[in-house]
């Protein structure tokens, strides 16, 4: 008797163990779209280190790209996905202002010259005085052609926006009536090469005001630390895979370009014009100043202008911001927060 209870112990421990073993781990969907600063994403599932680092806080990870940048955006903020790449103005006029609390987990980068505004036959935002400018109405295109025309003693008044699809955009400045337009890379590096285009201002006249983010669902990130362990350490790994002129990191660089249409040189000029934030402390170095809440009120006013708040919205300060060094907007409506727990960790080499 005492041998036939021994043994249906051990057949229950064994099926235990094999239940236990064989038990769902959390999973998890990241959704991404091409872009030179959101490129390392794709490399780091490709290569293993997203893997690596999810395997190390037993879950799972995918990123899945989404062709249409919008789309996915809009895809997230339906619940279709945990996390997003997207830009800080999209984070705070989509998920944001549709009610969905969402962290910036990375700030990976700034535009620092992807973007910019291009001009035939003349050199100057001056010239664009009274003439019609096509772009992406309500991106950040049009955003920085706001912040172009301000700095130039004008205001959006004094042009007229030709709303136009960004596939659209390089076929258009290449016809006859078409004289200006405002755009990304690899976009606006394909314009450029127009005869007697003149690239008039850039992104990098405004630099830390454009910044390119892997946003997570914060109830999910909430429930979820280790997702957040997990994908902090993929990206440092990666930035530094990448970096320097070793025959690791060109080929880490030149799979990126390749996944991205471009060559090793192409992807490495598309880099050029980007202000990555190389490891962890240099984040925390940019997320800890003031710039940060500043650029985001300011945002923040710009989408209340154009009615990207919501038809609800009493104001700029309708939706409530954090940022590391102080909050901006209705502290009873968080929706969109800035956090250095994660990069903290990284910086102290203890994820």
């Amino acid at each position: 008797m005492f041998k036939a209870c021994q043994r249906l112990l051990l057949l229950c421990t064994i099926a235990l163990f094999s239940v236990n073993a064989f038990a769902a781990k959390p999973s998890f969907k990241i959704c991404w779209s091409i872009y030179a600063g959101w490129m390392p994403w794709d490399y780091a599932q490709q290569s293993g280190i997203v893997k690596k680092w999810a395997d190390k806080y037993g879950i799972d990870i995918k990123f899945v790209q989404v062709n249409d940048y919008i789309e996915s955006v809009n895809q997230y903020t339906a619940g279709g996905f945990d996390g997003c790449t997207m830009t800080n103005m999209d984070a705070l006029t989509i998920p944001a202002t549709g009610g969905v609390d969402s962290t910036a987990l990375i700030v990976g980068d700034y535009s620092n010259g992807n973007d910019g505004i291009l001009v035939k036959g003349a050199d100057s935002v001056a010239s664009l005085k009274d003439q019609p400018i096509n772009l992406v109405e309500l991106s950040v295109s049009h955003y920085l052609l706001a912040r172009a025309l301000e700095q130039s003693g004008l205001s959006e008044k004094d042009v007229k926006v030709v709303n136009t699809a960004d596939a659209d955009l390089v076929a258009a400045f290449n016809t006859a009536d078409v004289k200006s337009i405002v755009t990304w890379n690899p976009l606006l590096a394909e314009a450029k090469k127009q005869p007697g285009s003149h690239l008039v201002f850039s992104s990098a006249r405004i630099p830390g005001e454009i910044l390119d983010l892997l946003v997570v669902n914060t109830a999910t990130l909430k429930q979820h630390p280790e997702l957040g362990k997990a994908l902090t350490g993929a990206w440092y790994e990666t930035l530094k895979t990448m970096d320097g002129n070793s025959a690791t990191a060109k080929a880490a660089r030149t799979q990126m370009g390749e996944a991205a249409g471009t060559d090793l040189a192409g992807f490495d000029q598309q880099l050029a014009a980007t202000h990555l934030f190389s490891d962890a402390k240099v984040t925390l170095d940019f997320i800890a100043t003031p710039q940060l809440k500043a650029t985001m009120q300011r945002v923040a006013e710009f989408s209340f202008k154009h009615g990207l708040l919501g038809e609800g919205a009493a104001g700029a300060d309708a939706v409530g911001i954090t940022t590391p060094a102080g909050n901006w907007g209705n502290a009873d409506n968080i929706k969109l927060r800035f956090t250095d727990e994660f990069a903290r960790l990284a910086a102290a080499n203890q994820l």
